[in-house]
């Protein structure tokens, strides 16, 4: 069965879309192998095969040597298959190939449409594995339209979309502007790979620093966090491996040029670099500047950052709209509470002024069950001997004669139980809307890429394989 337009569909295929000869061919294959399974009778068994040589396919129908022939589809009586074969027994299968399959005009178009339907499978396949292994990279491309809000980025081999909100608030793109965004995932949907892109994903800041600082791409600094309010403002966090560079005016660079390259990228965003540290106290200090921080209160547990700052600091520590603080919560990943320092104060001295309520407790004494933890009556109330033993240091009976005189006091209603709280202690509150936190990856080496590449080709050739007509 000679078809002269085969070997110009292969090549055709392999030329101009970049699929390999072998899958073509077994596309090619499995759709002639449906044709004849529709054609002879889909309980025979039938196998195809491409001739390079003749430029053709070769159809053979397998069927087993019988003395009394029951289903001609089948089997074959001895004394036939003898004339194909004189070797040939009882119980043995017998090849035969189909030498005039007499295929209609619409048997051809059902096998044109399955090969062109497997040939655009694997398009799509080879397409998914030539960027799946780009992700996490910067990526440039044409906008070339606007569907739902989306732009479409036309990338040369495949259109990606970046969507409506992965988009820098106030920018504004036109058909034919180049874009450069973060390929951020690549995934198989129904209509074949979609590429997605980001251009407020804080891996975006950070790729665009790995492209300006040679010192990042060499590993000399480490870029460990990230933080974004997209269009507005940026944290990053760096260290140096080497004690002779500095992270953070490596990364800004000679007057700034570094870092201002960055912003322009960001559309004038502005971008606070900051030294890493692995001391979580000196880290969030960094982290919230340019805010001087009296005291921070680490609570590892909750993940909560209670921070201390003076009143004149106040404004700074919480930022324009709350964005330095938001900011700082991203960057260590725990809750940041702003505290103002005049107000702690305030409420350590009616704390104070509270428990000193009951006569035994004097001002050193409320002192320091203030600091362990107890601010007011109510609580030295629900407190057990052992716990107040502990806190001031006193004998048994001593610590048993407080808390008697204390539930008597509460019982005679001439004391009151906590201390009035006017106004809110914490200024500004953040939780971090993510982990800033870069994990370090292990770059993929071309061992890797291959595997990648084989595992996209091998999912191809079962698919293939697996082909059945339905």
């Amino acid at each position: 069965m000679v078809f002269s337009e085969i070997g110009k569909v292969i090549e055709a295929l392999g030329k101009d879309r970049g699929i390999e000869r072998d899958i073509v061919i077994k596309a090619i294959e499995q759709a002639f192998l449906v044709t004849a399974r529709k054609k002879f009778g889909i309980q025979g068994e039938y196998e195809t095969r491409y001739n390079d040589s003749d430029d053709e396919i070769e159809i053979y129908q397998y069927k087993n040597v019988v003395d009394d022939v029951r289903d001609p589809i089948l089997e074959i009586t001895l004394n036939d298959a003898k004339e194909l074969d004189e070797e040939v027994e009882v119980g043995d299968q017998l090849g035969i190939r189909i030498e005039n399959p007499n295929f209609t005009r619409v048997d051809v178009q059902t096998a044109r449409q399955i090969i062109f339907q497997k040939v655009r499978d694997a398009e799509r396949e080879i397409l998914f594995a030539d960027f799946k292994h780009r992700e996490t990279e910067l990526i440039t491309g044409i906008a070339r339209r606007y569907e739902r809000g989306n732009i479409i980025v036309d990338l040369g081999k495949a259109d990606a979309i970046l969507p409506r909100r992965e988009i820098i608030p106030g920018e504004n793109f036109k058909t034919g502007d180049r874009i450069q965004a973060y390929l951020s995932e690549v995934v198989m949907t129904n209509r074949g790979p979609e590429i997605r892109l980001s251009r407020t994903s804080p891996l975006f800041l950070v790729k665009l620093f790995e492209v300006e600082v040679p010192e990042i791409q060499d590993g000399t600094i480490e870029i460990k966090a990230a933080a974004r309010e997209p269009g507005h403002r940026a944290k990053i966090a760096v260290v140096s491996v080497d004690k002779d560079i500095d992270p953070v005016g490596a990364c800004v660079g000679m007057k700034g040029s570094r870092v201002q390259n960055v912003v322009n990228e960001l559309q004038g965003e502005k971008i606070d670099i900051v030294k890493y540290s692995e001391d979580l106290d000196t880290f969030a200090r960094a982290a919230l500047a340019p805010a001087e921080i009296t005291n921070i209160m680490i609570d590892d547990e909750d993940k909560n950052l209670a921070v201390v700052v003076e009143e004149d600091q106040l404004s700074l520590a919480i930022g324009r709209r709350g964005q330095n603080v938001r900011l700082a919560a991203m960057l260590t990943g725990f809750k940041v509470n702003i505290i103002s320092k005049s107000k702690l104060q305030e409420k350590i001295q009616k704390a104070v002024e509270n428990l000193m309520q009951i006569p035994t407790i004097t001002d050193a004494r409320a002192q320091v069950m203030v600091q362990a933890g107890v601010e007011g009556v109510g609580d030295l109330a629900g407190m057990e001997n052992e716990q107040l033993c502990q806190i001031l240091e006193v004998e048994e009976a001593e610590a048993t004669e407080i808390l008697k005189e204390t539930h008597d006091l509460i019982e005679k209603g001439e004391i009151s139980l906590q201390i009035d709280e006017e106004e809110e202690l914490v200024s500004a509150s953040a939780i971090p809307a993510y982990h800033g936190k870069i994990e370090k990856s292990g770059s993929s080496d071309g061992e890797d890429e291959a595997e990648k590449f084989s595992d996209a080709e091998r999912r191809l050739r079962e698919e293939l394989a697996a082909f059945k007509l339905k």
